[in-house]
């Protein structure tokens, strides 16, 4: 499974936060993250990519209530 971080300024609650590693548990690869996307209601596209480095970028997705996903891939 990947790693789940909370970085928001609120906590999501203990319910939420189990909920979205559940949801997010399948996903291992960009491909996976893109589809998972897509097929959301209402599809989530990538807002952003964010190169750190030559390996290393981070793939961001809106989420809930103006929240976004940031999905760190090497």
């Amino acid at each position: 499974m990947v790693p789940l971080t909370n970085r928001t300024r609120a906590a999501l609650p203990p319910e939420q936060r189990e909920a979205l590693e559940r949801e997010l548990a399948p996903l291992t690869m960009l491909q996976d993250v893109v589809r998972w996307g897509f097929a959301s209601t209402p599809p989530r596209d990538v807002t952003e990519v964010v190169v750190q480095d030559e390996f290393t970028h981070d793939v961001v997705l809106p989420w809930k209530d103006g929240g976004y996903l940031v999905f760190d891939t090497t």
